[in-house]
């Protein structure tokens, strides 16, 4: 079936759909309930609703039962060649916006400069090659802006601050495994430094859209 998670078979008396399944076995079915729903085969609220299932899915069992009523042609995965991430990427905003988001290339460390304006940095999409990040920030004034996904952790706490601000917001997804740990380190002037997930817009929250994390491709 489409999205299919194939149990390893009956080990110890424990029946195959009561085994407990991988976050990978998960990744598949969302990715597959992702597809149905692009293809029109379910609508936007009962993706959402089995979206929920899946991310809290513990076992095969469960999972098979998301994906038990759509078809089982399943689009062909795209050979993705490997990246190699840039050593450093320098951004020096004096003012306006910076912005790096889509399937963007994380690098193995960043050295931001903000005078003023916005320097936005958002993660639920980047490629990311190697496990740690290291930001060099100078927040002068404006704002810098980091979003996040599960499984991608900021730690600011080495952060020298003025009379400006620093905010890691609490992720909303409870305890997942790092798959990025950011380091910023640096000092905020009149500024901002925030980390916070991508919120949804006005009129996702309209429609009921699953938050846009909740979509963004497992890196």
């Amino acid at each position: 079936m489409m999205g299919e998670v194939t149990p390893r078979g009956q080990e110890d008396g424990v029946q195959p759909n009561q085994l407990r399944a991988s976050h990978e076995d998960r990744d598949a079915v969302i990715e597959a309930l992702r597809v149905a729903a692009g293809d029109g085969r379910l609508t936007a609220e009962e993706l959402d609703e089995r979206l929920e299932v899946a991310f809290s899915a513990r076992t095969y069992g469960e999972l098979a039962t998301l994906t038990a009523d759509l078809p089982t042609n399943v689009r062909p995965t795209a050979t993705v060649a490997p990246v190699e991430p840039k050593d450093v990427v320098r951004i020096d905003c004096r003012s306006g916006n910076a912005r790096r988001d889509g399937r963007w290339i994380v690098p193995r460390r960043m050295e931001l400069r903000v005078t003023s304006g916005n320097v936005r940095l958002d993660f639920t999409e980047a490629v990311v090659a190697d496990s740690v990040l290291q930001i060099d920030a100078e927040v002068r004034s404006g704002n810098l802006i980091i979003i996040t996904k599960p499984g991608v952790a900021v730690d600011a706490d080495d952060m020298t601050v003025r009379s400006g601000n620093v905010k890691v917001a609490k992720p909303p997804w409870g305890t997942v495994p790092v798959t990025l740990q950011i380091n910023v380190t640096g000092k905020v002037g009149s500024g901002n430094l925030i980390a916070r997930h991508r919120r949804r817009s006005l009129w996702g929250w309209l429609t009921r859209k699953p938050m846009p994390y909740k979509l963004a491709a497992r890196s």
